[in-house]
């Protein structure tokens, strides 16, 4: 993962309420939500879920799938590990320190 990609996405998930949707999205795994069932569970307008999605896609952390009428939306776990692993790349001096993120996550 280059470093303006790291950047993009740290400051997608730098705002309280992006956060609080990927985290959701990372919760519900595979099945993803649509935007009412995240409305609903945040308690957040349309128009401002909609322009935090926005973000969250365009910094490839956020997938979107169109599902006949409905929209989907599912975490990208890839770009996720990815992000993680460059975090974590150089820690405890190179050694293996925790568990892959990538094992939790498939």
């Amino acid at each position: 993962m280059d470093e303006s990609a790291v950047v993009k996405a740290l400051a997608a998930l730098a705002q309280p309420l992006r956060l609080q949707v990927f985290r959701a999205l990372v919760v519900v795994g595979d099945a993803g939500l649509t935007p009412g069932a995240i409305q609903e569970g945040l308690g957040v307008a349309p128009a401002t879920l909609s322009f935090h999605l926005k973000e969250l896609v365009n910094a490839g952390l956020v997938t979107q799938e169109r599902a006949s009428r409905n929209l989907i939306y599912r975490a990208h776990y890839a770009q996720m590990n990815d992000l993680l692993g460059y975090l974590t790349e150089n820690c405890c001096q190179g050694s293996a320190c925790t568990p892959s993120a990538a094992a939790c996550c498939r």
